[in-house]
């Protein structure tokens, strides 16, 4: 039995020890002077030790740390919930007695722990702050443990403080016990640093902070919680490179919310990867390359006049992280393009619908997009312009794999495709024949049978079906993008000495369309498409009698050469009336768009270089977490009684906002999926590619109401006549 009033407080096993290694120090000084004196002069910093210094849980994990109640309690919390004694009275009390107070975390104990640590430096106060943020992060799981649960009744507005405290100054905290620079650094400074003594004592921590943010990161469904959370973090994520399983799971999540996330969400994932590559280097330079690519090819499988900008923005993210590497950034690049390859000789060579399927499908033609934008952007690179001929041949083999009508949208986009590598790269591709053989068909030629149709938006379609094949629609989009690629394929090469003779057979072949067609809208285009190539012909041979070098002198470079700066020549003038009828048609098509994070669609060169972006976000960062979550609870709040009548009209107006999940049912590939894959891909009609899923079957094939009805009815005067 122990007295009134007294309590044994054991002491630390660290301390024990430390102690007990200072008293022998002290009788081997007595009992071996000279050896004493020996190890003065060779290891001084065996001798100098300090018991002081030791921590007294150095050794101890922060999820099984408790937290010293007795020196974050304060007077004024306890006044909370009885009246106020003397603070001995308080912690005798709270030890021997019932303990209600100590489950409950207060907003004046976080202050009181954010106060030491700022003022006076504790340690304690450190665990103390990440154990209440473990509990936060914790707070709901179905499997909690006891030790835990110690001190895990917390409101909203605490819960938002503890959160908001750790991730805001959690980093600085850490990089001042490790004595690291206040921001930045990269792989070799945690190298150095995991071989030090700061390191052994204090990685725990470090641990403890990376392993609950992470799990409260895949708890959180709130996207503005989230984001909150990554741009936090982004400062800390130098210290992934200690720990390589973290390091993997925190690639896994960014890529998630980079992909499915919505409003700025994925915009703070990718800066969250970028980041990483940028700091670690070979650590995850790979694993976020695949990572990347991998969930590009997922959300790219599908294609509609919604999400066409969201998948346009996640290309233009693969192609900046791209940049923190170009050499191992080749290296992956050659080896995705090759496999687009292998699956276009496969098509050329089995010529089996399940291999015509493989390359006519959305995944296989974002991919060529993806990589075609790459080469455009890293064109004057040395480490990825060689890709640029291989991708053409690909790009190339997939217009001519299946040369019929119902393909022309997949052509024009190759075409589209092939005149951007020509225009990055100043090389001379054929595409001229792609066009004019279109030209050729008797689908285009003819007038056209099936009525004038729905307008047609060639960017989101891969294949056309027969009906809208034979209306005036298709041939109009047709005929006129046609007149724009052809148009731009020229224009590049206006100023080339050699631009009568490349010009010279599509304009033979554009006569011959305006002989053979019986449109006159369509012979009007060509009639102004011919006459521009003629003008230009003029503006080219007009200078090009005044020259005395050969062909093949390196003068020829020089050829036009102020005129090309200024955009003088006709073809380059009519070439942009062009793209503003283009767009205007492109505009007038697009019903709804969908914006993810902030001007997606011009992402490419608006990354910000620092983190100014950053911290002035900071100042909205006490409402992030004050809502009425809290994690292990519903995040999604009941809607109003005055909202459920309105429910109908919001899903008609959901263009106005982009959703967080994709709706299966509204991912329609193109018109031409009302009919089953029943001919073969070598028919001269072409082929269906892309069958219709079974549930979408069943709903086409299952009668309207309507119809039933008049079904009934028309029964029932078959039976009225029969009587």
């Amino acid at each position: 039995m122990e007295g009134e009033g007294t309590e044994t407080v054991k002491m630390p096993k660290s301390v024990k020890q430390a102690k007990e290694h200072k008293h022998q120090l002290e009788r081997l000084r007595e009992k071996d002077p000279e050896f004493y004196q020996f190890l003065q002069e060779h290891d001084k910093e065996l001798l100098d030790f300090n018991d002081e210094d030791i921590d007294d849980d150095v050794d101890t994990d922060m999820e099984d740390a408790d937290i010293n109640m007795d020196d974050e309690i304060h007077d004024d919390d306890i006044a909370e919930t009885e009246e106020k004694p003397s603070k001995n009275v308080i912690t005798t009390q709270l030890k021997k007695e019932e303990k209600p107070s100590k489950n409950v975390i207060t907003s004046r104990m976080v202050d009181s722990w954010c106060n030491a640590i700022q003022e006076e430096g504790k340690l304690s106060a450190v665990r103390s702050l990440l154990k209440a943020y473990r509990i936060a992060c914790h707070y709901g799981d179905d499997a909690g443990d006891e030790s835990s649960m110690k001190l895990s009744v917390m409101s909203s507005s605490v819960f938002n403080k503890i959160m908001i405290t750790v991730l805001s100054e959690m980093d600085g905290i850490l990089r001042k016990l490790l004595k690291l620079p206040s921001s930045g650094g990269k792989k070799e400074i945690m190298t150095d640093l995991m071989s030090t003594r700061q390191w052994k004592n204090y990685n725990h921590i470090v641990k403890s902070y990376l392993g609950n943010s992470l799990h409260i990161l895949n708890q959180m469904t709130d996207t503005e919680m989230i984001a909150y959370t990554l741009r936090r973090l982004k400062y800390s994520s130098l210290f992934l490179a200690a720990f390589p399983s973290f390091l993997r799971k925190y690639i896994k999540t960014a890529l998630h919310f980079w992909g499915t996330g919505g409003g700025a969400l994925p915009v703070v994932s990718f800066l969250f990867l970028r980041d990483l590559c940028i700091r670690l280097g070979s650590d995850c330079l790979d694993e976020c390359f695949k990572g990347i690519y991998k969930a590009y090819v997922i959300n790219s499988s599908f294609v509609n006049a919604l999400k066409l900008q969201h998948i346009q923005f996640l290309g233009n993210c693969c192609i900046e992280l791209l940049r923190v590497d170009l050499p191992t950034a080749y290296q992956h690049a050659f080896v995705f393009i090759r496999q687009l390859a292998m699956l276009l000789r496969d098509a050329l060579t089995m010529k089996t619908k399940e291999a015509f399927r493989k390359v006519y499908e959305w995944k296989f033609v974002n991919c060529l997009e993806l990589w075609t934008g790459a080469i455009c952007a890293y064109s004057l690179e040395t480490d990825f312009r060689p890709l640029a001929y291989p991708l053409a041949q690909v790009i190339s083999g997939v217009a001519r794999l299946v040369p019929t009508a119902r393909y022309f949208p997949l052509r024009l986009r190759c075409v589209r495709m092939l005149n951007r590598i020509a225009a990055s790269t100043a090389t001379f591709i054929p595409v001229s024949m792609l066009l004019l053989d279109m030209l050729e068909m008797k689908e285009l030629n003819k007038p056209p049978t099936g009525g004038v149709g729905k307008a047609v938006d060639l960017r989101t379609i891969i294949k056309v079906s027969k009906p809208i094949l034979k209306t005036r629609a298709f041939q109009e989009a047709c005929v006129f993008s046609v007149v724009e690629e052809l148009a731009e394929h020229l224009a590049q090469w206006s100023y080339s000495v050699a631009f009568f003779e490349l010009s010279f057979i599509p304009a033979v072949r554009l006569r011959r369309f305006c002989k053979s067609t019986k449109i006159e809208r369509f012979r009007k285009d060509m009639r102004q498409l011919i006459r521009q190539i003629e003008v230009n012909s003029e503006f080219t041979n007009e200078r090009r009698s005044s020259i005395t070098f050969l062909p093949n002198d390196p003068a020829v470079a020089s050829f036009l050469e102020d005129e090309k700066k200024s955009g003088a020549s006709p073809l380059s003038e009519y070439v942009i009336t062009l793209r503003q009828r283009a767009q205007q048609r492109n505009d007038s098509l697009i019903e709804s768009s969908v914006l993810v994070g902030e001007k997606s669609s011009v992402f490419g060169n608006k990354i910000p270089e620092s983190d100014e972006v950053d911290d002035m976000r900071d100042e909205h960062a006490s409402t992030v977490f004050s809502s009425s979550w809290l994690p292990g609870s519903n995040s999604k709040a009941k809607p109003p009684k005055g909202e459920k009548k309105k429910k109908k009209t919001s899903m008609e107006q959901q263009d106005e906002a982009p959703s967080d999940e994709d709706v299966v049912e509204d991912l329609v590939l193109s018109s031409d999926e009302d009919r089953s894959m029943s001919d073969s891909p070598a028919d001269s009609e072409g082929e269906n590619v892309n069958p219709i899923p079974p549930k979408q079957q069943s709903k086409k094939r299952k009668p309207s109401a309507y119809s039933r009805k008049k079904k009934g009815q028309s029964r029932a005067m078959k039976r009225e006549r029969s009587n």
